[in-house]
């Protein structure tokens, strides 16, 4: 009788978990968004769709000046849509909210502002207990690996090390969905890549549900379990491809057929 029972409300938990992991954490509804300029309207998104389930990472790839960034902007709260909606968790986006956090390619660090600092400034903007602030700020340092630099200003980092910050105080917020908006691009080629291993790692570490933006091709297979491709202007979704690689990745992958294959794909659709 026990054992049926424990049996019935274990399977009862796996059937929850799966029910969780099913539920959309982040969707786009029929969204389009256009400007008001001198020489008449410009509509830069069109009816675009999409969605996000917990613990994803997507990606989504496009020719410049395809709206990719307006997107993830209209996502983050901060530029209304023109029409359509965005949900998280179910409800609409009407604003800027903590169960959305935002790491753009400018790093965005208070330069007057420690490591930690910089770390617990949404923590201070939600009056967050400071020995709970403490306890957070040391494990995202620690996640970041930036422990020793905690007492550091930005000025003190290197690029790739300021990005490690923006993302620790994007995480400690414990945010729904982590936004990013070419948080690489700024970088050399060599340090990209160390990013993009560290950010692959922690997400492994962390499954944060994110959606990232980017125009490396490589950089989107390589962190991501799908791609949207977008068009150019108006941006609409012209294909959504499923990268089917291991969850565990190192750079090396990138040489596989596999991921030549899915790349070529991506680069005749853009060219399309």
């Amino acid at each position: 009788m026990l054992n049926t029972r424990s049996q019935a409300l274990q399977q009862r938990s796996e059937l929850e978990i799966a029910s969780e992991l099913s539920t959309a954490k982040l969707e786009v509804r029929s969204l389009s968004k256009s400007f008001n300029l001198q020489t008449g309207s410009m509509t830069v998104l069109e009816d675009i769709n999409l969605q996000l389930f917990p613990r994803e990472f997507v990606c989504l790839v496009g020719a410049s000046g395809c709206g990719k960034s307006t997107l993830l902007n209209i996502v983050a709260g901060l530029t209304p849509p023109s029409s359509g909606s965005v949900l998280v968790d179910g409800h609409k986006v009407t604003g800027p909210g903590s169960d959305r956090g935002m790491v753009f390619q400018n790093y965005t660090l208070y330069p007057w502002l420690t490591v930690s600092q910089n770390i617990a400034f949404g923590l201070n903007l939600r009056k967050m207990p400071k020995a709970e602030q403490r306890d957070r700020i040391n494990y995202y340092l620690d996640v970041v690996g930036l422990t020793q630099f905690a007492k550091s200003y930005p000025k003190q980092l290197s690029g790739g090390m300021k990005q490690r910050v923006a993302i620790a105080r994007a995480l400690a917020n414990e945010p729904a969905v982590l936004l990013m908006d070419e948080p690489f691009g700024a970088l050399d080629a060599q340090t990209k890549e160390q990013m993009q291993q560290f950010l692959l790692e922690l997400w492994e570490q962390t499954h944060v549900t994110v959606l990232m933006i980017t125009h490396d091709v490589e950089e989107a297979i390589f962190l991501s379990q799908r791609v949207y491709v977008m068009s150019a202007r108006p941006g609409r979704m012209k294909l959504e491809i499923p990268v089917g690689l291991p969850e565990h990745r190192d750079l090396d992958m990138k040489l596989s057929s596999e991921f030549v294959a899915i790349k070529r794909q991506i680069l005749h659709s853009l060219r399309e």
